[in-house]
């Protein structure tokens, strides 16, 4: 009898998990999927059923973004931004969280106080210490050299966002790489290795699915950061990433009812993201489940 039950629960407990996946999956693929069936319609077919299939492939729509709304200009800024900033990022942030994960030294546990502190900040409140602090900075450049070099500057925002990722960061790569057995490094330095030929020969291949995890979260925040772009690239005929420049063509074509130039536009902006999770799905999930041996 008992047994019966725990059955039977077990049955409705896998029942309410299945739905629940379903109607989750149902609430993002519908709409990402009436987005890329828009992007192809003309705009005559948006002022009837908005569920109808497109009567016709109309890659015009896709052209007029990349072209006359200077969605081409907005995607390589926004590729330049982030690759700059991952860079950035990978290149402090994996050194770091080495250090902090495998060695002992003075002020360790400060400084990963300071990282874990940082996790609880939220980026879109210190947007405008950030545009203040650049704007003195500009103020100090322009009465030493005669022009101001922070805003408006996509290599600065890509410092920026590096910057504001750097706890997150540090504390992922960092928890993986203390899961790690001492063995191999050990092996290392008797066969003559130092400390950075060790770090980058044995423990970051070793460390890759949690790199590549690193990678795509990163990206994704980069890729679709709004409020710091919009914030410290404020001049109206410079250069804007593709969030800003979205939310641009938004405004414009919904005066203007170009309604397929503007899901062309979001199809760009979600075509690199669905692009990339395809290509890093595997590692992905091995960031988040694998560890090292233990030792």
């Amino acid at each position: 009898m008992e047994r019966t039950k725990k059955t039977s629960a077990d049955r409705l407990y896998k029942a309410f998990i299945y739905v629940a996946l379903i109607t989750l999956a149902v609430t993002i693929i519908i709409p990402v999927a009436w987005v890329f069936m828009a992007s192809v319609k003309e705009n005559s077919e948006f002022y009837g059923n908005p569920w109808a299939l497109p009567a016709g492939f109309y890659i015009r729509n896709f052209a007029d973004a990349w072209g006359k709304a200077r969605m081409g200009e907005y995607m390589l800024n926004s590729v330049l931004v982030t690759a700059l900033a991952l860079v950035i990022l990978l290149v402090v942030a994996l050194p770091a969280a080495y250090a902090l994960s495998r060695f002992e030294f003075r002020g360790r546990k400060l400084l990963n106080a300071a990282f874990m502190g940082g996790l609880f900040i939220n980026v879109n409140y210190i947007v405008v210490p950030i545009f203040l602090m650049l704007v003195d900075g500009d103020k100090f450049l322009r009465g030493l050299l005669g022009d101001g070099l922070l805003l408006n500057n996509i290599f600065v925002l890509a410092v920026v966002y590096a910057s504001t990722a750097l706890p997150f960061t540090v504390y992922l790569l960092s928890g993986y790489f203390s899961t790690l057995a001492h063995d191999y490094e050990e092996a290392a330095y008797i066969d003559g290795a130092g400390y950075g030929r060790t770090m980058v020969k044995i423990i970051f291949p070793m460390a890759q699915p949690s790199i590549i995890t690193v990678i795509l979260f990163n990206f994704l925040s980069f890729w679709n950061e709004y409020i710091i772009a919009m914030t410290l690239l404020s001049d109206p005929k410079g250069g804007k990433t593709l969030p800003v420049g979205l939310m641009q063509l938004t405004q414009a074509q919904q005066s203007a009812a170009q309604y397929g130039q503007l899901y062309a536009g979001l199809v760009l902006v979600m075509l690199p993201t669905l692009i990339l999770y395809i290509c890093v799905q595997k590692k992905l999930t091995q960031g988040m489940t694998l560890g090292g041996l233990k030792g």
